[in-house]
């Protein structure tokens, strides 16, 4: 089954990829590879998620915000490479978490990103990882990830 196969099949509608919101670009492919600037976590309706993990946020509203985060990432995918069939695999995930001192469930965090980038591409979803705490996020979103993927 294709990519774009699958994604009719787990129900996803792609929002529109984001626009960059400072001096820097989306995507750009180098030789076989396909960098995705940070995500942050715009829901599919262009709101932004925003508050401190931990604090504003739980666990499970996190993981949906990375969720979100993910789904940005494959928009963004999708609108440089045309089709998402011309994906070979997702290499490494780097997520940051806007999370309170005493949070310590980051990784638990960015397997809201991960899980739907395996979902989406199967085997070739499976990727190194980074998850990070961080003191706050542009815009005061909750978390971004960024990603490398191969063509």
């Amino acid at each position: 089954m294709s990519i774009e196969q699958n994604l009719k099949k787990l129900n996803i509608d792609l929002p529109k990829a984001p626009d960059p919101v400072g001096s820097y670009v989306a995507s750009k492919i180098v030789k076989n590879l396909v960098f995705i600037s940070g995500q942050v976590s715009f829901d599919p309706q262009g709101k932004l998620i925003k508050g401190k993990i931990g604090n504003d946020l739980n666990l499970e509203q996190a993981q949906e915000a990375a969720r979100f985060c993910a789904l940005n990432i494959v928009a963004q995918l999708k609108k440089k490479c045309g089709s998402l069939d011309k994906i070979k695999g997702c290499i490494k995930l780097t997520g940051y978490i806007n999370s309170a001192d005493t949070f310590v469930d980051q990784p638990k965090v960015i397997n809201g990103a991960s899980d739907l980038i395996s979902q989406i591409f199967g085997d070739g979803g499976k990727h190194t990882r980074a998850a990070v705490s961080v003191n706050s996020l542009p815009l005061g979103a909750a978390v971004e990830v960024d990603a490398i993927f191969e063509i």
